[in-house]
């Protein structure tokens, strides 16, 4: 799907409606990592969530809880740290790779224990990502439904080697539709910009507006985050 040439994050996220949940993990130009985490939904279950900070975690809560009507795929921890590392997903394996590292397994280990969500005829993929907070060294990961198999999970793994100025991004969904399909291809290489605040900024507002629900990003300045419903803005 992408070349080795570095794309700015907003003008893919202008030409997308739906990218559905997106993971950047990267370096600042000066070297310091970076992660960030945005989620998408189209249904009112979806769109009635917002993110909050606690500790080192980030979880996602229903905004209004006379709202909710199913929370098995749509509230969970997005975002947990262990020692030295960062781990961001898009569903309930946060809790699958910290139990895993606690035990000095990897995050191979831990995935293979995990497949593409239920959510038939959609079977989202299951993206995941962990980022060194010491050397900048980072690896992404897309669980997902084989086409033309109803029980088989391709799994990928793709681990890059830390590069001021750079990230990568990888999301659940190539584009809007009645049935959404699946990311296909590697994750897409990023510049990142000098002004972090702005990227973040930036970021947001090419996300489409009506889908667009919350956002959570990292970097040494500390950790932004932006929800539609207001609940709980930058840190």
């Amino acid at each position: 799907m992408y070349t080795n040439k570095a794309y700015e994050l907003c003008n893919i996220l202008i030409n997308n409606n739906y990218p559905g949940r997106g993971i950047v993990v990267g370096t600042l130009k000066d070297g310091s990592p970076m992660a960030m985490y945005f989620i998408m939904g189209r249904s009112e279950n979806s769109r009635n969530r917002v993110f909050l900070q606690e500790e080192n975690n980030i979880r996602i809560e229903p905004y209004d809880i006379s709202k909710l009507k199913d929370p098995s795929l749509i509230v969970y921890y997005p975002v947990r740290k262990i020692e030295n590392t960062l781990i961001i997903t898009n569903g309930d394996q946060t809790d699958t790779i910290y139990d895993f590292l606690s035990k000095g397994k990897s995050f191979e280990d831990a995935l293979q224990r995990r497949f593409y969500e239920p959510d038939a005829p959609h079977f989202t993929p299951r993206i995941s990502a962990l980022l060194n907070l010491e050397n900048g060294d980072y690896s992404l990961s897309i669980l997902k439904k084989q086409k033309y198999d109803s029980d088989l999970c391709t799994r990928q793994y793709f681990n890059y080697k830390a590069n001021p100025g750079t990230a990568h991004f990888i999301h659940t969904y190539e584009e809007d539709g009645e049935i959404l399909t699946s990311f296909y291809g590697e994750p897409c290489l990023l510049e990142v910009s000098d002004d972090f605040n702005s990227f973040v900024k930036n970021v947001w507002d090419s996300l489409n507006m009506d889908n667009k629900i919350s956002l959570y990003a990292y970097s040494k300045q500390g950790i932004i985050i932006i929800n539609r419903h207001n609940k709980q803005e930058a840190l």
